[in-house]
């Protein structure tokens, strides 16, 4: 996962960044030295094992390189990270909020799915 321009990326969308600000010659001179730049100029690595308050999604959406192809054909950026507890709290909110009609079902269904896959008390 990348962080770039305040966003959250997955790996293959970062490298895809990297390249084309690389061809464009806006590269910092060493990108392995994530010292000698910001986030908000070139892409920086972060750890896919980070806790969030929330699911992340790759900034890119639907143009995401792993995008993610919903049951209704509309697709959404590549899902990744942990949940800290209050994050576990906001996806178990969330699928009570889709059950009563409120919210994205489609998201939340993944969201419940991808989350008990990984070992979450769902």
């Amino acid at each position: 996962m990348y962080i770039y321009q305040a966003d959250l990326w997955c790996n293959d969308c970062g490298k895809a960044i990297c390249r084309k600000l690389t061809r464009d010659r806006k590269a910092p001179a060493d990108p392995d030295d994530e010292t000698s730049f910001d986030s908000d100029d070139y892409p920086k690595r972060a750890d896919e094992r980070e806790e969030s308050d929330t699911p992340q999604h790759c900034a890119a959406g639907k143009q995401c390189l792993n995008a993610i192809a919903l049951p209704s054909g509309r697709k959404i950026g590549a899902l990744f990270g942990e949940l800290t507890p209050d994050g576990l709290a906001y996806v178990k909110d969330a699928i009570v909020e889709a059950n009563e009609g409120m919210g994205d079902k489609e998201v939340v269904a993944l969201w419940q799915e991808h989350f008990h896959a990984k070992g979450y008390q769902i």
